[in-house]
């Protein structure tokens, strides 16, 4: 029996709707022609136009069908824009009537600022639990005001090798988006680098982080986004092929965030991490998180599940390791995923 309340079908319509229309906004803002470039057998869409003497490249996105639909419709979606504004503003109110959370006010205008200089755009992952209450939308799933959605931290990831693909830097440098929210920085120990930042008001922190290839989890360069970050294991499985979400704050902020299963799997790895360490609270929420989206996901995407599952186990005894002993702490987690086996 389900444990968890789920949206009307008018509110998971209206949120999908509000998607769409944040992606037509981004494909609206071409001034030039499409451009296509394939790097590393992956390719990539670009907006290219002359400004002054010089041509110049606007990154767009990675080539998907959806993509590609809303580039060969972006002189009608242009045309439209006015009236999407409108609509998205009304999906939004519709949105907040039927209880969505969205993101309070703090969190939305910062995570809008760093969407407005191209965070998102140029490849940066919401992860952690500000993404997971963006889950809300995709999933369909009414979230509380307990401990499994709250947090004062902003986690973003990107692929390293992504950040130097694009060629490409956000419009304005993090210092100086951060400094009207009072941010101030918090060097490493040991490292000039600086890959977070703590609000002195409330006490935020914003967090830069990287998968790490290697054994070391070192603080890495993240070039179109202009920080430093911090390398983390089994990040990479995290934030791979990540989706498209809308923080319902104001009109709507188009940001990325990882596939709901592959956080909830990721999620059982990094709570072993944590259980025994300092952050062993934290651990506890990890295993919420994960058994609220895998009983959501073994109802309506039990093969997506299984998929990121399988694979995850299937990358090394160390994974499985982990796994087994986060599914040893949680016996409906285990019933669940041996259901979909």
């Amino acid at each position: 029996m389900s444990t968890f309340r789920r949206h009307s079908q008018v509110a998971i319509a209206a949120y999908h709707d509000l998607v769409s229309l944040l992606l037509d906004e981004k494909v609206s803002e071409m001034v030039g022609q499409p451009m296509r470039r394939e790097r590393s057998g992956r390719g990539y869409w670009y907006d290219r136009f002359r400004l002054g003497n010089q041509m110049t490249e606007v990154y767009l996105g990675e080539d998907t069908a959806v993509l590609r639909d809303k580039i060969s419709r972006h002189q009608a979606i242009k045309a439209e824009i006015s009236s999407a504004q409108k609509e998205r503003a009304r999906l939004v109110r519709l949105l907040r009537s039927e209880r969505f959370r969205g993101l309070e006010a703090s969190f939305g205008s910062l995570v809008a600022a760093l969407a407005k200089v191209g965070v998102f755009r140029l490849g940066g992952v919401l992860v952690g639990t500000t993404a997971f209450r963006l889950y809300e939308g995709e999933l369909g799933i009414r979230l509380g005001l307990d401990e499994v959605a709250m947090t004062a931290d902003i986690d973003i990831a990107s692929f390293e090798r992504l950040s130097l693909a694009l060629e490409e830097t956000i419009s304005q440098p993090i210092e100086d988006v951060l400094k009207p929210f009072s941010f101030d920085p918090v060097p490493s120990i040991g490292n000039q680098s600086v890959w977070r930042w703590r609000q002195a008001t409330d006490k935020t922190m914003l967090e830069f982080l990287t998968p790490s290839f290697g054994e070391d989890e070192s603080i890495r360069n993240l070039q179109a986004l202009g920080v430093s970050a911090q390398s983390l294991h089994y990040l990479n499985y995290l934030i791979a092929d990540p989706i498209s979400a809308a923080a319902v704050y104001r009109d709507g902020v188009l940001v990325h965030i990882p596939r709901p299963e592959r956080y909830a799997i990721h999620k059982l790895i990094v709570s072993d991490r944590r259980v025994h360490g300092p952050d062993s609270l934290k651990a506890r929420k990890d295993l919420l998180q994960s058994e609220l989206l895998i009983q959501v996901l073994a109802e309506d995407r039990p093969s997506d599940l299984k998929e990121a599952y399988e694979d995850a186990m299937s990358r090394g005894p160390r994974w499985r390791q982990r796994l087994e002993a986060s599914i040893a702490r949680s016996s409906r987690i285990g019933e669940i995923l041996q259901a979909t086996a």
